[in-house]
């Protein structure tokens, strides 16, 4: 009870790097919700600063910032609940494996041909003389 003893934490590094992961999900999905709302507010705001505010009211503007806006929204969208979800943690990972084992193949291929050029046989003999 009152030992000088620290506990130790109960997660282990698996739970925490899926604990990280889920922090990073939820303040992704979070600004996305926020650029959404911000979106609509705006658009509110650009038709109102066009229309009743008879802003440049010649040339319905408004249609082309929001229509713009909504796809600068859209790439934001398809990066968060598509690009991430595909391309995530367990990606990256697979995509890290497979080229520590290509670079491991390569340094092989290499080593095996340096021990073709240069045998340790040889090496051997020409220390000694």
């Amino acid at each position: 009870m009152f030992s000088k003893r620290k506990k130790e934490s109960d997660i282990d590094l698996e739970q925490h790097e899926l604990l990280e992961h889920a922090q990073t999900r939820i303040k992704q999905k979070k600004r996305l919700y926020t650029h959404f709302v911000i979106f609509l507010i705006g658009s509110v705001f650009l038709v109102l600063i066009n229309k009743i505010l008879k802003y440049g009211d010649t040339y319905d503007w408004f249609i082309w910032a929001i229509t713009f806006w909504a796809f600068i929204f859209i790439i934001h969208l398809v990066n968060v609940l598509i690009t991430q979800k595909f391309m995530g943690k367990d990606w990256e990972r697979a995509q890290r494996e497979r080229l520590v084992k290509k670079q491991k193949e390569k340094i092989a291929a290499l080593q095996k041909e340096i021990e073709t050029d240069f045998p340790v046989s040889q090496i051997n003999k020409k220390e000694e003389i």
